[in-house]
């Protein structure tokens, strides 16, 4: 570990960038609920609805992927962490970007993008000079989908400045497409390892298959081929026929985990939880693109925005932030109770497109049961961020 004597925080990647994370999303939601029904303002420059999926997919997702990379690419490299004040630096660069959107209001769009794309675009270079630096080139993928994301970003910043309504444009599908493979990816390996380390300490007999076999690779092709034509051709029969496919691979590739052996372990349960929301957002847009109306598109598409990458990135932020603290890998009430209700706000997401006429309180619930899921991991996991464990 390199050596860093200052503010605990910045003694590796994912202290400041997963604290910084649920707090924003924590405050993002406590703003657009207000933005929702007309009683707030804010000095941006983009919709209100565009200002809500941008800061969530770009701003909160951004940032949790920024925690894990900065903590898992050390690992998989071999090489030292990046800390201290040039970590410092980056938490600023994406910070700046929250601000910039916020009040694009009265700033050039030009000058609102590139100070939004900076921290992604900067961190996109250090984690590529990591892998490539430690020989890691299995890894590469993962420099290829955060530069998908990037594009993602830079065309709703495009997509805003002219006009247009990002919150249905082509930088929103792409930056979630990207988020939801990075899920895909990541979680292909993640998942599975983690289970089956948990299910041998307990001497289950049922363990999962080894991670990315032949099945995995077809899966993931499926859903990357699925994900494209979603981008491009987002209501076209062949792409939902496409995303029904990869949904239901999916769904075999995630029963062959032994999830169903993890009950007893929330921390480890949440993991295969999180990962269902990846076929399920495809099988409910593939749903919605046959046969409209089924769920509403934004409903079935918050499966994915909010329920594959929020119950995922909550799911690694926990374990990873009790697994680098040194304490017990286990999840308590306070864990279970930031799990439950996040679960709880997506599926009253979803009901709200599924029945317009009380999309209101659906909403308010939503939002309420948002901010406890991540209010309350700031609350229960932010002593650990903030400061380092005392020596015994």
């Amino acid at each position: 570990m390199r050596a860093w004597t200052g503010p605990a925080i910045l003694t590796f990647g994912f202290r400041p960038f997963f604290f910084g994370a649920a707090v924003w999303a924590a405050l993002a939601m406590a703003l657009w609920v207000p933005m929702l029904s007309g009683h707030l303002t804010l000095p941006t420059a983009f919709d209100p609805v565009s200002w809500h999926a941008h800061e969530f997919l770009f701003g909160y997702l951004g940032a949790v992927v920024a925690g894990f990379l900065l903590t898992a690419v050390p690992n998989w490299t071999g090489r030292l962490p990046i800390v201290g004040w040039w970590l410092g630096m980056l938490a600023g660069l994406w910070l700046a970007g929250r601000v910039a959107v916020a009040f694009s209001g009265s700033l050039p769009p030009l000058l609102v993008a590139m100070i939004d794309l900076a921290f992604p675009v900067v961190f996109a270079l250090a984690i590529g000079r990591e892998i490539v630096a430690g020989k890691n080139w299995r890894n590469l993928i993962v420099v290829g989908l955060l530069g998908a994301f990037i594009v993602g970003n830079t065309l709703f910043h495009w997509e805003a400045a002219r006009g247009n309504y990002a919150a249905q444009g082509y930088g929103l599908r792409l930056g979630l497409g990207a988020g939801v493979m990075m899920i895909a990816v990541i979680g292909g390996r993640v998942v599975p390892s983690f289970t089956r380390n948990w299910l041998v300490k307990q001497r289950s007999a049922a363990l999962p298959v080894s991670p990315m076999q032949t099945f995995d690779k077809a899966a993931l092709v499926a859903l990357l081929v699925a994900v494209v034509l979603w981008v491009a051709l987002p209501i076209a029969a062949a792409t939902g026929f496409a995303l029904l496919l990869a949904g239901v691979l999916h769904v075999i590739r995630l029963s062959r985990w032994a999830g169903h052996k993890t009950h007893a372990e929330p921390l480890v349960a949440v993991l295969h939880a999180g990962y269902a929301f990846v076929p399920l957002g495809a099988l409910a847009l593939a749903a919605e693109i046959l046969w409209p109306g089924t769920f509403g598109m934004a409903g079935a598409q918050h499966l994915w925005m909010a329920g594959a990458t929020g119950l995922m990135t909550l799911a690694v932020m926990t374990r990873a932030t009790l697994g680098h603290t040194g304490r017990a890998l286990t999840a308590g009430a306070g864990t279970v109770m930031i799990y439950v209700t996040l679960t709880m706000s997506v599926l009253a997401r979803v009901v709200a497109g599924m029945w317009p006429e009380i999309s209101g309180s659906m909403h308010l619930m939503a939002g309420l049961f948002w901010i406890t899921a991540f209010g309350g991991f700031a609350v229960i996991y932010g002593a650990l961020l903030l400061r380092l464990p005392t020596a015994k």
